[in-house]
């Protein structure tokens, strides 16, 4: 496996991780009503982490995309996904988010990711 193909595969599965800790701080920690955000201690560091790993992300996933043509990830869906993985990362925190999106654009998103893991 080439270097490319090996950063995007550690990239992935780490950004699968970050998704799964969104998903949990949504459905644990926020949704509960004494929940109080801690914009600087906890949102930004997760968010600006999440941003760092899918910004060096998006690229290599593109190419590899193009390069290599697996069954049922396409570009577009790429692109969806690199903004949805930077959304959730703040949403997550927000007690105003709606469950049931939430919960679709976590599922969506780890779906790309796992076939892009299962692929390379």
């Amino acid at each position: 496996m080439n270097t490319e193909r090996r950063r995007l595969k550690e990239l992935t599965i780490e950004l699968r991780n970050m998704t799964e800790k969104a998903y949990l701080q949504f459905t644990e920690h926020t949704s509960r009503e004494d929940y109080e955000v801690d914009f600087y201690g906890e949102v930004k560091p997760f968010a600006d982490r999440m941003q760092v790993l899918a910004d060096e992300w998006k690229p290599l996933a593109t190419d590899w995309a193009l390069k290599e043509k697996p069954k049922y990830v396409y570009p577009i869906q790429l692109k969806d996904t690199y903004e949805n993985m930077t959304i959730i990362a703040v949403q997550a925190f927000q007690k105003d988010t709606r469950e049931k999106r939430f919960i679709a654009m976590t599922k969506s998103i780890d779906y790309i990711l796992e076939s892009i893991v299962e692929q390379i």
